[in-house]
């Protein structure tokens, strides 16, 4: 699965811009005529290109709009399995080629799918930036591959699914706990697939799901690194726009019925440690100026005050036991919320409990924090650490032509415009304490809430299978 996006990038996004120290003085940020422009090509696809020139080389990446959301009850993980399927040839290439070839140019690639899109990058000699959209525009037109090589690659899926999911309470818990929060929503499914559903997979369901989503029109080239804007805009023009148009399928509404109510998980295995997390729907950020989009933005600062750095409130309370009950809770607690996506989000709070601490207390402690912030706000000097680390995280990012290209294709997933990391930025310097305490305020209810404890169950430890040959993961 190269590496599968469960969802999280608008998680990553976050932290990327709060994961640097404050005070870190990183490279110097790039001229403005370096700034990303976009382009439309003649068949409809869209073309990014953000210049970069500190050094010579250059990211590539081509993003569809098309992930884990996508999919229809019964072939869950086709947008995945497809991914794989990327890598096994055209009718010129055959499989593993693609790859080869691109170590052959001195680059490195790799893939991955959300449940929002799929994605799959370069980095190469921004020499070879021709050759390499040449390989990338072939496959995106004529992936071809015979039955048997997804006969062998679904079995790599499934033994995906397999270390990933199944063999890691954690995991399936959580994979439960999706299920649950989710009732109509498309997100209840997993990235990966239900493991029915990839026995049941057939190599025309992904055939299938390639001709319907792979079109010039729900794809976006996206180019960060050593080029100029217009001799990529004419390049790409020659070699991904004469791919031929074809209409994006219609995408019917799946909206989520509100929730009314708390629900509730055991989910009882075989686990070292408890494990209980707290999942809240709270609106996403649309880019707009509107009510859910402001408080999407205070929730972003709520999640950085709870969590955002060494030291946070859940840290200081809950794990380091220093917070007004002097208690150590939890050896680990953290909170997180996706911001944007093409579906509905949420704000979760998760903690392992210490050695004789209920779930229930970890749970409560939780809350506490969140209602803390509710009744008293939070400091002036909280919410400028939040701030300024930002602001840091914003210089870090330029130092990858990677970071850029992966922004800039996820705000294009999202339907934004090229300046949305400006914009947003500037939007989160503009948050108010009360903006945060209004947000802690509202949205934590029991009305919204859903909750899911692992429950460790020796009794569900199972004897160790015999050893017979696994296959073995690979990067495609």
């Amino acid at each position: 699965m190269k590496r599968s996006f469960h969802s999280l990038w608008g998680r990553a996004l976050v932290l990327l811009v709060l994961a640097v120290p404050v005070g870190w003085a990183g490279a110097a940020a790039p001229p403005a005529e370096s700034k990303a422009q976009r382009f439309t090509l003649a068949n409809g696809m869209t073309l990014i290109v953000k210049p970069d020139r500190r050094a010579p080389t250059v990211a590539h990446m081509l993003w569809v709009r098309v992930g884990a959301m996508d999919e229809v009850d019964g072939t869950s993980g086709v947008a995945h399995a497809l991914e794989h399927m990327m890598f096994k040839g055209t009718p010129d290439m055959k499989p593993g080629e693609f790859s080869r070839q691109v170590a052959a140019l001195g680059g490195r690639e790799n893939a991955f799918t959300s449940r929002d899109a799929t994605a799959y990058h370069q980095q190469v000699p921004a020499s070879r930036l021709e050759a390499m959209m040449q390989l990338e525009a072939d496959r995106f037109a004529r992936n071809q591959w015979a039955d048997d090589e997804f006969v062998r690659e679904i079995e790599v899926i499934k033994e995906e699914r397999r270390q990933r999911t199944e063999e890691s309470p954690r995991a399936r818990m959580f994979e439960a706990l999706n299920a649950m929060v989710f009732q109509a929503s498309p997100y209840r499914r997993p990235v990966v697939g239900w493991m029915s559903d990839l026995e049941a997979m057939t190599p025309q369901d992904v055939r299938d799901f390639y001709q319907r989503w792979y079109t010039p029109s729900n794809a976006a080239v996206v180019i960060a690194g050593d080029v100029d804007a217009l001799q990529v805009h004419a390049m790409a023009e020659r070699i991904y726009g004469r791919i031929p148009a074809r209409a994006v399928p219609p995408r019917k509404p799946r909206e989520e019925p509100a929730q009314a109510g708390p629900r509730r998980l055991d989910y009882r295995a075989a686990a070292d440690q408890a494990l209980v997390a707290l999942s809240f729907k709270v609106p996403r950020w649309s880019g707009g100026e509107d009510a859910a989009s402001q408080d999407a933005l205070a929730l972003t600062v709520l999640s950085a005050v709870l969590d955002g750095y060494s030291g946070a409130r859940l840290e200081r309370s809950l794990v380091q036991g220093t917070g007004r009950g002097g208690k150590r809770i939890a050896d680990s607690a953290s909170a997180s919320y996706g911001l944007m996506g093409r579906g509905p989000q949420l704000f979760m709070l998760v903690a392992v409990p210490a050695q004789g601490v209920s779930a229930n207390t970890a749970a409560a402690a939780l809350r506490t924090e969140v209602t803390r912030i509710a009744r008293e706000g939070i400091s002036e000097a909280e919410l400028q650490r939040v701030k300024t680390q930002w602001m840091a995280g914003e210089i870090y990012k330029l130092d990858s032509v990677f970071n850029q290209a992966q922004e800039l294709g996820s705000y294009w997933v999202q339907g934004m415009d090229v300046d949305t990391g400006e914009r947003l930025m500037s939007r989160l310097r503009q948050v108010s304490a009360a903006q945060v305490q209004a947000v802690a305020q509202r949205y934590f209810s029991d009305e919204q809430l859903s909750t899911a404890v692992l429950v460790p169950d020796p009794s569900r430890r199972e004897a160790a299978p015999p050893a017979t040959p696994r296959p073995a993961l690979s990067r495609h």
